[in-house]
């Protein structure tokens, strides 16, 4: 456990000050802050909707695009990453010299790619629950404050987040066998393509291709149940498109590790 710790300590050191990690942070800010100030600029459309309605099309707004698109690549972009400094340095040799176990540097590498996939999706549901209470604040003509979202945003992107892992450990693979960007990268960008093309259309077997999830996720929440006084809402979290999502992962995870421990250190 303590050469886990210390590897994912220096996973979090390598990228701290690079874009990986600040995409995490700074991606949710900047769609936030567009998001706000398109909303603060037209509220009046706003305003003749109850609580749960003005709450559902200011999420909407981003929610769509982000799990279709944004998501799966800024997974993409942030798994080549964390893999990428020892392909450019070829440090791999020197890494796995060091006197740690490879399943230590593997698992908290790849822990560490899902934890840059939380960090983003925490930050995405607490940026739009910030930015809609400053706009509540700023225009109290809004009925942002009427209705308790708290508990279904942080159930929203956690059906996000458990519908990504298996893009996550799936890129995570790719990167771990190419060196070079275009690869994974061009890899994952036709399969997410893909994915959201079988989605949308409703093809019945989409939730066999991982990166259809995210965008499968998005199509059971929008579909989510109101009841009659528009007062709630409720959709399912473990669908079945979040249970292959973990199948995958954990397959991948297992996979991973068996490419890997073929790499030489000599």
């Amino acid at each position: 456990m303590h050469a886990f710790v210390l590897s994912f300590r220096s996973e979090f050191y390598k990228t701290r000050k690079t874009l990986t990690f600040l995409s995490a942070i700074l991606l949710p800010l900047i769609l936030c802050g567009f998001l706000f100030t398109g909303f603060y600029l037209y509220s009046d459309k706003l305003t003749p909707y109850s609580p749960l309605e003005q709450w559902a099309r200011y999420m909407g707004a981003i929610l769509g695009v982000m799990g279709a698109l944004i998501l799966p690549m800024l997974v993409i972009f942030q798994t080549y990453s964390i893999n990428s400094i020892e392909h450019r340095s070829d440090m791999w040799k020197s890494v796995f010299s060091l006197p740690i176990p490879k399943w230590s540097i593997y698992s908290s590498k790849f822990v560490y790619a899902v934890f840059l996939d939380a960090l983003c999706l925490s930050l995405f549901a607490t940026c739009i629950l910030l930015s809609a209470w400053l706009m509540n604040l700023l225009l109290p003509e809004l009925k942002f404050n009427q209705f308790d979202i708290v508990g279904l945003l942080f159930k929203i992107h956690l059906k996000l987040f458990l519908a990504s892992l298996g893009i996550v450990s799936i890129q995570f693979i790719l990167s771990l066998l190419w060196a070079d960007f275009l690869k994974p990268m061009g890899i994952g960008f036709v399969l997410t393509v893909a994915g959201v093309i079988c989605s949308n259309m409703g093809w019945k077997y989409a939730y066999t291709i991982p990166y259809s999830h995210p965008s499968l996720a998005m199509i059971s929440i929008f579909s989510a149940k109101k009841s009659s006084d528009m007062q709630s809402l409720y959709f399912e979290l473990m669908t079945r498109e979040i249970y292959v999502s973990l199948g995958v992962a954990v397959v991948a995870f297992i996979a991973g590790y068996f490419i890997i421990s073929k790499r030489s250190v000599k």
